[in-house]
């Protein structure tokens, strides 16, 4: 998390920066009533990944619906990472790069118990789906991280 977060939105790598996009949109689109999965279903498919969207939509549904305290990510145009962007971000690296302990453990601090296997689950076939359209989340990084 503390990779991402208030970072500006450019240090992010094309795979990282498409992630955002897509939660940010997906939270825009909630927020205003819309069907999230319809109105990305398009923009998906241009970028050649229309086979995430099923489980990335899902994933998103059960974290916004079910988590503990609301989620609150930036509108589309801002500039930096916001605190919870931040923590999904490094979820999703986690995620991508077989962490599966750290992904159940942020997971139960976000969602109920009940939940945690679910999201775990639609997050991991969406990271296959992924990866099947050519994304490296397992790679998500700020491209000037300094050790």
């Amino acid at each position: 998390m503390y990779d991402f977060i208030d970072r500006p939105v450019s240090e992010l790598d094309n795979d990282g920066r498409f992630l955002l996009w897509a939660m940010r949109g997906w939270g825009h689109c909630a927020g205003k009533g819309n069907c999230p999965a319809r109105s990305l279903d398009r923009a998906f498919a241009g970028f050649n990944a229309a086979t995430v969207l099923p489980d990335f939509h899902l994933a998103m549904a059960l974290l916004s619906r079910r988590a503990a305290e609301r989620l609150v990510l930036a509108p589309m145009g801002c500039v930096r990472i916001a605190e919870h962007e931040a923590l999904l971000l490094a979820l999703w690296r986690d995620v991508g790069i077989g962490r599966r302990e750290n992904v159940r453990a942020t997971l139960e601090h976000i969602v109920p118990a009940d939940t945690v296997v679910a999201v775990a689950q639609a997050m991991s076939r969406a990271r296959a789906a992924m990866t099947i359209a050519g994304f490296g989340i397992a790679l998500i990084n700020p491209l000037n991280i300094e050790d």
